[in-house]
């Protein structure tokens, strides 16, 4: 009990529940419940979670889909002048040692209400930034609706626990702006499919590439046929891939990656401050044809004013 009153009167915490920090983890209080390592690296140039390693799926791969990730995606200087003029607003504390300020609807997800609100629109430093992302075609019709800039410090103890966003209120892609350091963003699965795995070794890949019958011959079919290693199947709990995210890389997440993999961010891999800015596109229900068709299309209007302050 003592734990729990304690529980965010730390300077800065803004912990509830079971979620805590290192400003409010006190002596007595046990350790947060280990976080696992990450046993599958996703590949930006093949697009496949490849196994880590040391890992017991070192030397096996499988397609991870709906990740889309464009390192250098502003300059340095452009970097420098978004966080400095992030900090000329006030940062509210949030839960697990983070820091945020919203830029958005004021929304009730577990009654699916929403308005306005104070919301007047994005900042004005997002208007280049939103443009800029015009040029990648996974966001071809990208508008959005919200932003939500969330600072990690090692000496806060910054994490995110494995989640889902709404899928209510927010559609298919998340779109995520790492800045100031690099980090993981670590996808676990509680599905109770299993997942293909293929080996990654040049022989075998190669073998399994080649089309039509095997090659003449007895000893050259006999080759090959030894050479052939099984799919291996495990379930889709034993899985984590972590997505490395340099400094001011742009991250997309859709289909599959936003709907079938929950995401987080493991407080070990928090080295230096990390600011991420999160910006969420309308669901279906509040786009052109959808029920709350006419509150989407004002809250957008809103949105892309870019006259914003954090609510």
């Amino acid at each position: 009990m003592e734990a729990s009153a304690s529980r965010g009167e730390g300077p800065g915490c803004g912990c509830k529940g079971i979620r805590s920090c290192l400003l409010c983890e006190g002596p007595a209080q046990a350790a947060p419940p280990p976080q696992g390592e990450d046993n599958f690296t996703y590949c930006p140039a093949t697009g496949l979670a490849v196994g880590n390693e040391h890992s017991e799926f070192a030397g096996w791969a499988f397609p991870f889909p709906g990740v889309f990730l464009i390192e250098e995606f502003i300059t340095e200087d452009e970097e420098s002048e978004i966080v400095e003029l992030m900090d000329r607003d006030d940062w509210k504390p949030s839960q697990s040692g983070r820091r945020k300020q919203d830029y958005g609807p004021k929304v009730n997800f577990k009654k699916q209400r929403l308005k306005a609100g104070s919301f007047t629109g994005l900042p004005s430093f997002s208007k280049k930034i939103v443009a800029q992302m015009e040029a990648c075609s996974v966001l071809g019709g990208f508008f959005p609706v919200e932003q939500c800039n969330l600072e990690y410090r090692p000496d806060r103890g910054s994490a995110i626990d494995p989640h889902f966003d709404d899928c209510w209120l927010w559609g298919e892609r998340l779109v995520s702006l790492n800045l100031l350091s690099p980090t993981v963003l670590s996808m676990s699965c509680d599905s109770e499919d299993s997942i293909q795995l293929f080996p990654t070794s040049r022989k075998e890949n190669w073998e399994r590439s080649l089309p039509g019958p095997p090659p003449a011959g007895r000893n050259a079919g006999q080759e090959r046929t030894e050479c052939l290693v099984a799919p291996r199947l495990v379930s889709s709990r034993e899985v984590r891939v972590g997505i490395a995210l340099a400094r001011r890389s742009l991250l997309v997440l859709h289909g599959a990656a936003r709907y079938g993999w929950k995401h987080s961010i493991h407080r070990r891999h928090i080295r230096r401050r990390r600011v991420g800015v999160t910006f969420r596109e309308l669901s279906a229900e509040f786009s052109p044809g959808g029920a709350q068709e006419e509150l989407g299309r004002e809250l957008l209007g809103i949105a892309l004013s870019f006259q914003g302050r954090p609510v």
